[in-house]
């Protein structure tokens, strides 16, 4: 009778006897460490940031390394001064796309490189290098496959405007609560991935914009692949030149277009997890996001219609503020109660308490965004009802998504039912 291995224990099996990275590295004659520098427009701060990292390396890292700056389509000085650099330093190198697009760059740097270990900063060097040694040495020894710096960590030391500070937190919740993530900080530009992940991963990472790395990491997490967490210190560039809004936007089409991807299946993460000899990260993944969607839906529109029918009644004889806020009151109570049995399937009185307290503190966000849009109504126009009814409509809808993401990624989190 013949043996047949599983993917399982082949996998495990390779990983126990692949030799070290430093020491295939210095067997094959190429750098340990491929150091990505992103750049577009950048002939400002370019030759001073890399003349620093280039020092920094020299000084510090006990590896052979290569620094490539990758120019996405620059239209400025940038390509010059780029090969000029490539010219005077020797472990440094530049390519040039023509083509815009930090993904895009990171991809093609990437695929192409014969190092081991694989990783990207921004130019503005605005983490601390020292965080360097810390985000590859787990790679180098096997024991992750990613690692990430975190801005968002406790014990980072972060300097930066609260605009930006409530975006980052904003965006990183907003993963938790859709695709279920479970790394702290998706948008800081220091990051880095073993060279044989890189190459399983990359052929499905579809954007080639900034939301490349946290389609990265979802899909690396996904597959239950190790992802390393790092506290960086980071300064804010002032001279950031990121389009919010148009990054927003494409995040969330990102986030839409994975969330249906893993909904039909057709990304093929279990290969990958058997590969590397990793378990599928199912646990505390919802296991259809669509259905959950369905069932919040009908909900919220059945919360909606019972909210506006509250709010005409109480306004026959209150105003506009005290009717708004009993009615969000009753159906918040309502909700959190439909929600917790149908739409995440949260059965006993375990927690109940718990979960009502959270879902007012929901309900408390909503309230606030629809009391300021009554204000802002009634402060610059005299609404009809008609008006006043068709803003509340609106209001109601911005806070509906709102309260999902939080009821999704917080209150009913699986990992928190599991640990209370």
């Amino acid at each position: 009778m013949t043996h047949t291995e599983s993917p399982l224990s082949a996998a495990s099996e390779e990983r126990e006897t692949r030799p070290d990275i430093a020491e295939i590295a210095l067997r094959d004659g190429v750098p340990v460490l491929d150091l990505v520098v992103p750049v577009y427009n950048e002939e400002k701060d370019l030759e001073s940031s890399v003349r620093r990292l280039h020092a920094y390396l020299s000084r510090k890292l006990p590896y052979r390394y290569r620094i490539t700056i990758a120019d996405n389509a620059s239209i400025d000085r940038t390509p010059k001064i780029a090969q000029r650099l490539a010219q005077e330093l020797h472990e440094v190198t530049s390519t040039r796309l023509e083509q815009k697009g930090r993904g895009r760059a990171l991809h093609a740097v990437w695929s192409a490189s014969d190092a081991p270990v694989l990783a990207y900063l921004d130019v503005d060097l605005s983490t601390d290098l020292d965080a360097l040694g810390p985000l590859i040495a787990p790679l180098v020894s096997g024991h992750s496959d990613l690692a990430i710096g975190s801005r968002l960590s406790r014990s980072s030391n972060v300097v930066r405007g609260a605009k930006r500070e409530f975006i980052s937190r904003c965006y990183n919740l907003l993963l938790r609560g859709t695709l279920s993530a479970r790394f702290s900080d998706a948008q800081c530009g220091f990051k880095a991935i073993r060279a044989d992940v890189a190459r399983r991963l990359l052929p499905m990472v579809a954007d080639t914009g900034w939301f490349f790395d946290t389609e990265l990491l979802v899909l690396a997490e996904r597959s239950g692949l190790r992802i390393h967490e790092v506290p960086v210190d980071w300064v804010d560039d002032p001279d950031s030149r990121v389009d919010i809004v148009a990054t927003a936007l494409a995040d969330l089409k990102g986030m839409w277009r994975l969330t249906r991807s893993f909904a039909s299946g057709r990304l093929p993460l279990d290969r990958i997890a058997g590969r590397f000899g990793r378990q599928r990260a199912t646990e505390g993944v919802p296991p259809s996001l669509l259905r959950q969607l369905v069932r919040f839906s009908c909900i919220g529109v059945l919360s909606t219609a019972a909210y506006l029918v509250l709010y005409l009644i109480f306004r026959a004889g209150m105003n506009a503020q005290i009717a708004n806020f009993l009615a969000l009151l009753l159906t918040a109570i309502a909700n959190t109660a439909a929600n917790r049995r149908l739409t995440f399937r949260v059965r006993g009185r375990a927690n109940l308490g718990r979960h009502q307290f959270e879902g007012l503190m929901v309900f408390a966000l909503g309230f606030a965004l629809t009391s300021g849009a009554l204000w802002a109504l009634h402060h610059y126009t005299h609404p009809s009802q008609t008006t006043e009814l068709a803003v509340l409509v609106l209001a109601n809808l911005v806070a509906t998504v709102l309260r999902f993401v939080l009821l999704r990624g917080w209150v009913f989190h699986p990992r928190r039912q599991r640990s209370a």
